[in-house]
């Protein structure tokens, strides 16, 4: 059976960067990239800056899409967006996702204590991105391309660092979360998500930075087929 795989990008990113997903999905995972406006294909629309704003557009993207199986992947601020969006779905009485598969970051309970980085000078701003990685240099130390992506990342980090955490009743759908060796979130931070569900939650930690993502598409890939063959046994 077919499964669509709904995927939320991290800041900055948009449905291309789940590209490399798309070349290493098993055949019965159809990866379903989204994009948030001001990005991608939605590059001429206002960019969102409250977390609820983007839910409830990720939310009319899919809505009519949800009476086949589907599954959730989100990385980074993607995973509040999967986490939130999926709380959304329950209380409309919609068909909910059978696994949420996260990365990069740990329960949405998890207060990280940094400074507004979306209010910081230019310079600084971006001395914060070139430290998460995942930027080419070829894009950081282009004027154009960063005078592009700058507004870009800075509406993503203002939804992601005003973003206030309700304490909600667990759903009961599985978690996969998955995280870097060498980022900032620790595998305490990531046991949080148990708190989200009454399910099973799985962790795997991988070797690399924030974006171990692109360095293990295809583990990461198999991880989810795996998943998602069990429950659909």
């Amino acid at each position: 059976m077919k499964v669509n795989l709904f995927c939320f990008p991290f800041a900055g990113g948009s449905k291309y960067s789940y590209n490399i997903f798309i070349g290493t999905a098993h055949g019965n995972i159809t990866i379903a990239p989204i994009d948030y406006p001001g990005r991608g294909l939605r590059f001429k629309e206002p960019l969102l800056k409250q977390i609820d704003d983007v839910v409830n557009d990720c939310f009319n993207i899919i809505k009519d899409k949800l009476q086949h199986p589907y599954a959730f992947y989100g990385h980074s601020m993607g995973t509040i967006v999967s986490y939130l969006l999926t709380k959304k779905i329950i209380d409309e009485g919609l068909p909910k996702p059978i696994h949420l598969f996260l990365t990069g970051r740990g329960g949405p309970a998890v207060v990280y204590g940094e400074t507004k980085r979306y209010q910081l000078p230019s310079d600084k701003f971006r001395a914060q991105i070139k430290e998460m990685g995942g930027s080419p240099d070829e894009v950081l130390n282009d004027e154009d391309l960063m005078s592009f992506f700058e507004p870009i990342l800075r509406a993503d980090f203002q939804t992601l660092e005003e973003y206030v955490y309700k304490q909600t009743p667990p759903f009961d759908i599985p978690i996969t979360a998955m995280f870097g060796s060498e980022e900032r979130v620790t595998y305490e931070q990531v046991l949080e998500w148990q708190k989200e569900t009454t399910s099973k939650l799985t962790v795997k930690k991988f070797e690399g930075r924030h974006f171990f993502i692109f360095d293990h598409a295809k583990s990461i890939m198999d991880i989810v087929a795996q998943r998602l063959s069990v429950q659909l046994v």
